[in-house]
């Protein structure tokens, strides 16, 4: 483990760098040894240590506010799958997905085919817009592979059939929204094949069937497609088949499209397309 860790916290003083371990009494919130903090100081290539008294402001590491949240509603799959027994939605996933959205894709940027489902999004407050982008990852994961993270398909279309430049294998698709080893190169997605190769498939340890990685990875590559490349929100050109309309698995992800967050909808309660 590097230096980098929860135990430690980088500061500077003076324009030094330097790290240090507080020594504290986690329960009484004081300091255990009070005439002793080990601090090394990196400067000039020459490591010193230090000796600090227990000092009456303690320096505290700097948090990541945490943006305002909400839940989404549950999709038409994930009610009947409640119902019927099978994998349904983990709440925890939405906080998954609205935590990697980049502010771009809360701003007047997203394309305004996102109104044909949230005809309110860009009067909406921040956090309804999250919970919208939650709802819409569901309802994708949901016509992709049915709720299931572990699920792993082959395709016969001609244009699965290049072969993965990753895995060098052709037409396979994995996890809660259908991805590829090679979204690592084209994305930056957390999968990781020399790893997940020694696994059996459908293990849940593979790093692209864990619901973390595989959702942050469609923000980025919904992210790229809407913002970077200035795309549609639904478009024939677009990653995956069920947000090309006209299709037939568009219309499976238009029907999960149906329950979305209340803020979506405008007052004059005109009906969402789902065409």
């Amino acid at each position: 483990m590097g230096i980098a860790s929860r135990r430690y916290n980088w500061t500077v003083v003076d324009g030094i760098s330097l790290w240090w371990a507080p020594l504290l009494n986690e329960r009484k919130g004081v300091c255990m040894n009070r005439g002793l903090k080990v601090a090394i100081v990196l400067a000039g290539g020459v490591a010193a240590s230090m000796l600090m008294g227990c000092e009456k402001h303690e320096a505290q590491a700097t948090a990541v506010p945490v943006p305002a949240m909400k839940p989404a509603p549950p999709t038409p799959i994930d009610t009947k799958k409640a119902e019927v027994g099978g994998p349904t939605w983990d709440p925890e996933w939405d906080k998954i997905v609205e935590l990697a959205l980049p502010p771009a894709m809360l701003s007047g940027q997203v394309p305004h085919d996102v109104r044909r489902f949230c005809p309110a999004f860009y009067g909406m407050a921040e956090d309804d817009k999250r919970a919208f982008w939650a709802y819409f990852f569901q309802a994708l994961a949901g016509a992709e592979a049915g709720l299931e993270p572990t699920v792993q398909a082959k395709h016969a279309q001609p244009e699965m059939l290049v072969k993965d430049e990753v895995t060098g294998r052709p037409g396979r698709t994995s996890g809660l929204l259908q991805l590829t080893y090679e979204d690592q190169k084209r994305y930056g997605c957390d999968f990781d094949w020399e790893h997940d190769k020694r696994l059996k498939v459908g293990d849940p340890d593979r790093t692209i069937l864990q619901p973390k990685n595989n959702l942050e990875c469609g923000v980025k590559i919904l992210d790229k497609q809407i913002i970077e490349k200035h795309k549609a929100l639904l478009s024939g050109s677009g990653y995956w088949s069920t947000l090309r309309p006209g299709t037939v698995s568009y219309q499976v992800f238009a029907k999960q499209m149906t329950n979305v967050p209340a803020a979506c909808r405008k007052e004059s309660g005109r009906k969402l397309a789902s065409r």
